[in-house]
């Protein structure tokens, strides 16, 4: 064993209580695990928010139709890295493609995320942007025009005909990718519900309710950036589409909220033998993030707001408060459904297999598996995000022509 985690172990001894086995002091599943669902959760999230518009035609969040297609690609792109940076072999990490283990759920992912990448989400935003890249080609010059041209495979058909194809095909593609959605991120909730030794993860309800809090950490984020990214373009923010947009989030949490209450009542009525470990580590290991962040922060407290904004007409009448009120909603919610994640992944580990004893979780600022990383993985799929809007805008007033500025 190397010095440095005989020095880690050390400073985590005193922190261990009752009885554990010794390869259950150190949490081997850090942060980067933790990042990992919560950012398959926005892609599944915002992709759902993109269907409301194309197959059940909910035509008050259209502005968001982009923007969410672009954020979840955003966020796609970044998603394995968690999970590549946490293996001990990262550049081998190809070799499920060469040689695929279908009986093996984590190596399945490889498939699921090409397969929804590849065919579902890049072929969606292909043919929505076809036409606009095709005029935007023709009327720009530079760099510009070289990469629509590319991007839109030197297509140059514009006809009536050629539209209503592209209508049919998005209509397809995102009927096709609802459940492509449901699949790229309910199997994390089937790995961990599959693992019967720990009692923490082992339910059936875990790939639903990891569902659930998928879709709305998406729909929120996508809400708050329109929030955020439109205001500073210089556009005035569609009141109506958000105010349609937090009403499906609204209805979202409230399924989340009680599936998770529905889960938590069947453990108590369960009352198994790991009952009373896991009411030790609920109370004493996660109560802060669970209690406080995930149920009280994340989830009380935006539906009282998100009910108050309902019933009460002074809320409704003031859009600024309204507006106020929103935000702090959707930051409140994206805390919460971390906290989830954070639950999950870390709670999971922290108590002994011989019931009998819990163990701690030291989180490390520098490294690979640091808080410092993490942030980084959190920030990239935003700026690249940055980098997708520049170069396909989600709003077509932004799309300007070049020879009139």
């Amino acid at each position: 064993m190397n010095p440095a985690m005989v020095e880690k172990l050390r400073e985590l001894l005193p922190q261990v209580t009752g009885y554990i086995y010794p390869n259950e002091i150190e949490v081997h599943w850090g942060l980067l695990i933790v990042v990992y669902p919560y950012i398959t959760g926005i892609v599944a999230g915002a992709f759902i928010l993109a269907s409301l518009v194309k197959v059940f035609n909910v035509k008050e969040v259209q502005p968001l139709y982009r923007l969410a297609l672009l954020t979840a690609l955003a966020f796609l792109l970044v998603a394995p890295l968690s999970l590549v940076s946490h293996l001990g072999h990262p550049f081998r990490a190809y070799e499920i493609f060469l040689t695929p283990q279908t009986s093996s759920a984590m190596a399945m992912f490889g498939f699921v995320y090409a397969w929804y990448l590849m065919v579902v989400l890049l072929v969606e935003i292909w043919f929505d942007y076809r036409k606009d890249m095709i005029v935007w080609s023709q009327e720009e010059t530079g760099v510009m025009k070289h990469v629509h041209r590319v991007l839109s495979l030197f297509s140059k058909d514009t006809s009536e005909e050629a539209l209503r194809f592209d209508n049919r095909a998005l209509k397809v593609i995102t009927i096709i990718g609802i459940p492509s959605a449901f699949l790229l991120h309910g199997y994390v909730g089937f790995i961990f519900g599959s693992i019967k030794a720990n009692p923490w993860w082992s339910s059936v309800l875990m790939p639903i309710v990891f569902l659930f809090s998928a879709i709305v950490s998406g729909i929120a984020l996508v809400i708050l950036l329109y929030m955020i990214i439109y205001p500073m373009m210089g556009g005035k923010i569609d009141m109506k589409c958000v105010d349609k947009g937090m009403s499906f989030l609204f209805y979202a949490v409230i399924v989340d909220f009680s599936l998770e209450f529905v889960d938590f009542i069947h453990r108590i009525y369960q009352s198994e033998e790991e009952i009373k470990i896991l009411g030790e580590l609920v109370m004493n290991k996660i109560f802060f993030s669970l209690a406080i962040v995930q149920v009280l922060m994340g989830m009380l407290f935006p539906l009282g707001i998100l009910s108050a904004i309902k019933i009460f007409r002074r809320f409704r009448e003031s859009e600024e408060l309204r507006k106020l009120l929103y935000f702090v909603s959707l930051i409140l919610i994206q805390g919460g459904i971390f906290a989830t994640r954070w639950n999950v992944v870390i709670g999971g580990q922290m108590f002994s297999k011989s019931f009998r004893g819990l163990t701690t979780y030291k989180m490390e600022f520098g490294g690979i598996e640091g808080l410092l990383y993490a942030l980084g993985l959190l920030a990239l799929p935003l700026v690249i995000l940055a980098v997708l809007l520049k170069i396909l805008p989600a709003w077509k007033e932004f799309a300007k022509n070049p020879q009139e500025t």
